[in-house]
């Protein structure tokens, strides 16, 4: 079964044993996890699907948090010609992987 979640602003597709890097979420390592707007459940043949309008009532998404961390870093950049106006930033979003155990 795969799942279509939503977390963060994003959604995923997810199967079960599958790591994804979210968000950050609260929680330490080796902490259970729900996930409650799950928008879509289908099997890989495509035969038996579920809908949601939004999302799916009484079907939920359950992992565990491997690790919580941050992401890579992106630099941000302004820039003006003829002023001399010049600024650079860093940012690194906190991030948090999550390896999917049940769906359903």
């Amino acid at each position: 079964m795969l799942a279509v979640i939503r977390t963060g602003g994003k959604q995923y597709i997810v199967k079960e044993g599958d790591v994804l890097i979210v968000e950050k979420l609260k929680g330490d390592e080796n902490d259970s996890v729900t996930f409650k707007d799950v928008l879509l459940i289908f099997d890989e043949a495509g035969e038996q699907v579920q809908v949601g309008s939004p999302v799916l009532n009484g079907i939920q998404v359950t992992g565990t948090i491997v690790e919580q961390g941050r992401g890579k870093k992106i630099s941000v950049i302004k820039y003006k010609r003829k002023v001399r106006y010049r600024r650079k930033k860093g940012h690194r979003q906190h991030i948090t992987k999550v390896k999917i155990t049940k769906i359903g």
